[in-house]
């Protein structure tokens, strides 16, 4: 009897997808090219708001080597650009078209395309076009009242899309009697992913087909392609995605923007492969923002500082369009306000304000880095007013556990909010033991006694993953013992490949070895839901697990078949069938004599109506330079329960990578813009980035204490809880060290600001 190898699930084992990246064998969206191919390139309003007159494109199509320019008027069939996920009513008119009419409404706003022989032609064809337009003054404040929206286009349409509203309990009832009020006033400011790879993408049209394939897809395959088909009017199958390397998602890279539908359009208009790939200030103006949040917080507390109560309301810059992710960001923003945390009585109404900015869209964490922040500024602030350590103030508003799975009585993204696992008092306890909290707090107040600005701060998070309704893989199993596993999921730079290959392995009883992961093919299977929101562990993951159990129970049925011997009597392991008293078969054995050509093939489908919900704490050192008013990350610890890590190295490198964008968010990136809606960080000179001499080492805690019961794997995601409290740590860290409760009310904490507060 054969022994299964190791069990590979749990296993820090090296991310495959790494030798081709390593030996510069990696293929990303700019490395596409086809003979003949043009090159498309984009004219951008340069002011923030004005009515769109007209536009002179005669002197750029005399070009020579310009193949074509369009403007709105060449392709007014196409419709605006579409929803992939919300279920908030009356966005509708808030889309946007893939060139702009009547209006502008900010500064970058496609106007009109050029297409040429090469990229310096149509740059060159672009700075020929004159664009008439009529400059109104921008709306850039979303707190102000909503405004005209395009007057005389969309009369009476005003700048506020939505209100999402979610309540629970008597807010109302429990303020009129509360023992203490509290309220806040909290900003996040506008930054974004900012990925190493700008988007980018080329359009193949096959003549014989009939067909269009788009190459440098990303993220979201199967959705894009069924969103560009409709917007072409053409049948589904004439439209493929085709995803390669990507060099970073982080959640504004892969959403459908005006350029991707263009280039497929354009190519099989035009005849030709059309190429376009972003440059850098390009993408700080058109690619999508995130954040900017404003919030207001009201909460009735006890006399011990627990929470009966929280009233909030708060603001999305949503910029000047309502792009494919629709209300996502506010909405979850709304349902995780509260967190970890009891709050028996609940109520929130959350904004959603066009402004005369790039639109905003999701990024790693959406909704939770700002709701977080937030939350914990509050957390804090009772904290001060109690008299209590950061501590105590948390556990005694945390969700007990034998109150777990906790229904919070609303809704996220269509779903009910249920915490489905959990034991939060227990992770405080091993982070405050960790840190030897109580020998940290004695030697920080030594410091200070010598004049050291030092401080202390942690940021209590609750993460969503695990989106569903459902992910489909097949599994084929070849007569040379080779597996392939294909899938609509894609890779972003997560180790999809590794994670899904160690699960099918672990299943299996097998070797990593001979396993491969096909994703982000549209062609290769009809369903994918794609990568975002923390999902692919908890569903591809799942869904390849019973693909491969599904093949372990047809191997048994062939072989009882086979061997002439009652199915109930087999055992499968390691690749092998077996009896008791002897005859064995191997599944290479099977594959050969039952299906020559695509061996063995199973299909696993999983389903989950409900997310998951992962959890963790962030915490913070902070030295202040009292001369500079610069911070210094001293310490810095992430403990998260991941419910149970597939490859605990993969684990830790996600929560450490998005450490580092956190830390960016919180003390150095921030899109500003003048009076006029000028843009005043448009390349890196002036979007300031974090360094690796400004990332402290990471410590991080991986725990799974409480799996979920919601999946076959016990999983929860884990790409976006390292980024979701730091904001929340470093303002937490940053107040201590200055010495004044409620003092830092905003992200990012600039050398500004630090003096400001100081100076106050």
């Amino acid at each position: 009897m054969k022994e299964n190898a190791p069990n590979l699930i749990g296993q820090s084992v090296a991310r495959i997808e790494d030798p081709e990246l390593l030996t510069g064998k990696g293929s990303f969206a700019a490395d596409n090219n086809r003979p003949g191919q043009v090159h498309m390139r984009v004219l951008r309003s340069p002011v923030a708001f004005g009515r769109l007159n007209a536009v002179e494109v005669d002197v750029a199509r005399a070009l020579p080597g310009v193949v074509a320019v369009w403007t709105a008027e060449d392709i007014a069939d196409l419709p605006q650009i579409d929803f992939r996920m919300t279920k908030v009513q009356g966005l509708g008119p808030y889309r946007q078209w893939c060139l702009a009419r009547d209006y502008v409404r900010y500064v970058g706003d496609p106007i009109a395309v050029v297409f040429a022989e090469t990229e310096y032609l149509a740059e060159d064809a672009c700075d020929l076009i004159f664009p008439d337009i009529d400059e109104l003054d921008p709306q850039l404040d979303p707190v102000a009242e909503p405004s005209a929206y395009m007057p005389d286009i969309m009369p009476g349409v005003l700048s506020e899309p939505a209100v999402l509203h979610k309540a629970l309990g008597d807010v109302d009832a429990v303020f009129a009697t509360a023992t203490e009020v509290i309220e806040l006033e909290l900003s996040v400011g506008r930054h974004s992913g900012i990925p190493l790879e700008t988007r980018g993408a080329l359009g193949v049209y096959d003549t014989a087909s009939d067909t269009i394939t788009m190459y440098g897809a990303a993220k979201v395959p199967h959705y894009n392609r069924g969103a560009i088909a409709e917007m072409l009017r053409l049948p589904l199958d004439k439209v493929q995605m085709s995803e390669g390397h990507v060099g970073g998602g982080f959640g504004p890279r892969g959403e459908l923007y005006p350029e991707d539908v263009l280039v497929c359009h354009a190519c099989r208009r035009l005849g030709r492969p059309v190429k376009w790939i972003e440059d850098r200030r390009e993408h700080f103006l058109a690619t999508n923002h995130s954040r900017d949040q404003h919030y207001r917080l009201k909460a009735a507390i006890d006399e011990r500082g627990v929470i009966q109560a929280l009233d909030a309301e708060f603001f999305t810059d949503q910029g000047a369009y309502v792009r494919t992710h629709g209300a996502t960001v506010s909405d979850l923003a709304a349902a995780l306000l509260p967190g970890p945390y009891l709050v028996p009585n609940y109520r929130v109404a959350g904004h959603i304000r066009l402004t005369n900015k790039t639109p905003c869209g999701t990024y790693r964490a959406p909704g939770r880095y700002e709701s977080t922040f937030a939350r914990e500024r509050l957390i804090d602030a009772i904290a001060a007013r109690k008299g209590l350590d950061p501590f105590e103030i948390r556990a005694r508003n945390l969700i007990p556990e034998e109150c777990i799975p906790y229904d919070r009585g609303i809704e996220a993204l269509g779903t009910h909010v249920v915490y489905d696992s959990g034991k939060y008092h227990d992770l405080l306890a091993r982070l405050r033991e960790r840190l030897d909290w109580d020998g940290l707090t004695a030697s920080i107040a030594a410091r200070r006694a010598t004049g050291e600005r030092v401080g202390l701060g942690i940021g209590y998070f609750v993460e969503k993953s695990g989106l569903g309704p459902d992910d489909k893989v097949r599994l084929h199993f070849y007569p040379d013992g080779l597996i392939c596993v294909v899938t609509g999921v894609a890779n972003i730079g997560q180790g999809v490949e590794t994670a899904m290959a160690q699960i099918c392995a672990g299943t299996l009883g097998l070797p990593m070895e001979g396993i491969s992961i096909l994703h982000g093919q549209t062609r290769l299977i009809d369903q994918g839901r794609g990568a975002f929101a923390t999902r692919v562990t908890v569903m591809t993951g799942s869904a390849i697990k019973l693909a491969a159990e599904a093949l372990i129970e047809q191997a048994l049925d062939l072989a009882a078949g086979k061997l002439g011997l009652p199915r109930g009597e087999l055992r499968y392991r390691a690749g092998q069938v077996w009896h008791a008293d002897g005859p064995t078969v191997s599944l290479r054995d099977l594959a050969a004599e039952f299906g020559p050509e695509d061996g063995l093939v199973t299909e696993g489908t999983f389903n989950s109506d409900h997310m998951t919900y992962p959890y963790g704490i962030h915490f913070a050192q902070v030295r202040l330079d009292p001369g500079t008013c610069g911070i210094h990350l001293e310490r810095y610890l992430v403990a998260f329960d991941v419910g149970r890590a597939i490859n605990p190295m993969l684990v830790e490198g996600q929560i450490v990578g998005a450490v580092a964008q956190g830390i960016g968010g919180a003390l150095y990136e921030e899109f500003v813009y003048d009076a006029m809606g000028q843009p005043l960080a448009t390349s890196f000179a002036d979007y300031l980035m974090p360094t690796a001499l400004e990332i402290p080492d990471v410590e991080v805690m991986i725990r799974e204490d409480a799996p979920s019961p919601l999946n076959p794997l016990g999983a929860k995601g884990a790409g976006e809880g390292g980024i979701t409290a730091v904001g929340a740590a470093i303002a937490s860290a940053v107040e201590d060290a200055i010495g004044r409760p409620g003092v830092v009310d905003r992200l990012p904490i600039t050398p500004q600001r630090v003096a400001r507060w100081m100076q106050d």
